[in-house]
This record gives structure tokens, C-alpha cells and sequence, in this order.
């Protein structure tokens, strides 16, 4: 089977289109390409995309909290574990009142 070459802009339109459609089948059949093809030229422009992409650029893509930033979050965490605690420990309750057939319910 002969192959094709394509013309950088065609792949970056055909690219475009199926990033934008989101359905590398449906842009493979309109511009005759096979799937497999398109894939590939997704993958490939990714990776040079990450290569063009500056040093100082990639180093902020990275986020590490400060020390202060890292105990307040641990904080907070603590705080939605104790939350969600209680929120099981309620449903267990209503839970098991709805399994007894007359629950005692308090009257005033």
C-alpha cells in the first residue's frame, strides 16, 4: 500500500477539526484519512506542543503549596473528614429507624 503525504497545514485543519468535533471517526471519513492516521498526528502535535512549550512556563504548571498553605489545607481536610463522619453516622441512624417497624418517636 502506497502512502500519503500531507501538507502540515491540512493535518493542523484536520487536527483543529477533531478537536473541536471531538469525534476523530466522523473527520477521518470527511477528510479521507484513516483513524489510525489522525490519532497519531493528535498525539504527535500534543507531544511537540509540551516541547515548544518554555522551561519557565513548565515550572509553573507545577504547584507546591508553602508551609502555612499546607497546614491550612490539612486543616480543612480534617475538618470535611469530621463532617462526613457525622454525615455517615446520621444516615446509619435513619437507616436502622427505618428498619424497625414502630420507631419511638419522641412526643412533646
Amino acid at each position: 500500500m502506497k502512502s500519503k503525504r500531507y501538507p502540515k497545514e491540512f493535518k493542523d485543519q484536520v487536527i483543529k477539526d477533531a478537536l473541536e468535533i471531538n469525534d476523530v471517526g466522523q473527520v477521518a471519513k470527511r477528510y479521507e484519512v484513516h483513524p489510525k492516521t489522525l490519532y497519531r498526528w493528535i498525539s504527535e502535535s500534543k507531544h511537540k506542543a509540551w516541547q515548544q512549550t518554555s522551561s519557565e512556563s513548565k515550572k509553573t504548571s507545577v504547584y507546591i503549596p508553602s508551609h502555612k498553605e499546607y497546614k491550612q489545607l490539612e486543616k480543612e481536610n480534617d475538618k470535611l473528614k469530621n463532617i462526613l463522619g457525622e454525615k455517615d453516622l446520621e444516615i446509619a441512624i435513619l437507616r436502622d429507624l427505618l428498619k424497625k417497624k414502630n420507631p419511638g418517636f419522641q412526643t412533646e
